[in-house]
């Protein structure tokens, strides 16, 4: 079966073209399930909902998921709530920009923000 930290790991290869961060430490992902068949949902977001590069974003999303074996199926939906914030960037999307420990507390390295 398919485990939320590999499509993690795979989604760290994407990155918001305007921000040198990949979508999973940007906190641009919230939730990511996983079928025994292999169907892949993702529940993510943009920095701000008129993003004029949500389509290729989610499409980047889409391609790099379909390349985990076993992946049937991938469908992103895309939301805006809870609307993000920069306090969800990660340590490391920090580390990325030079802020280094800055910033609020984020979640545990790895794992999508709560709902």
């Amino acid at each position: 079966m398919i485990q939320e930290q590999q499509v993690l790991d795979v989604l760290r290869s994407v990155y918001d073209p305007e921000i040198p961060i990949d979508v999973v430490d940007l906190g641009l992902i919230y939730k990511v399930d996983a079928t025994a068949e292999g169907d892949v949902s993702i529940r993510m977001t943009m920095t701000a909902p008129q993003c004029p590069m949500s389509g290729y974003l989610v499409q980047q999303v889409e391609e790099s998921v379909r390349t985990i074996a076993g992946v049937k199926s991938v469908h992103v939906d895309l939301v805006f709530e809870p609307p993000w914030d920069p306090s969800m960037i990660k340590q490391d999307g920090l580390k990325n920009l030079g802020l280094g420990a800055a910033a609020a507390p984020d979640a545990a390295e790895g794992e999508c923000p709560p709902e």
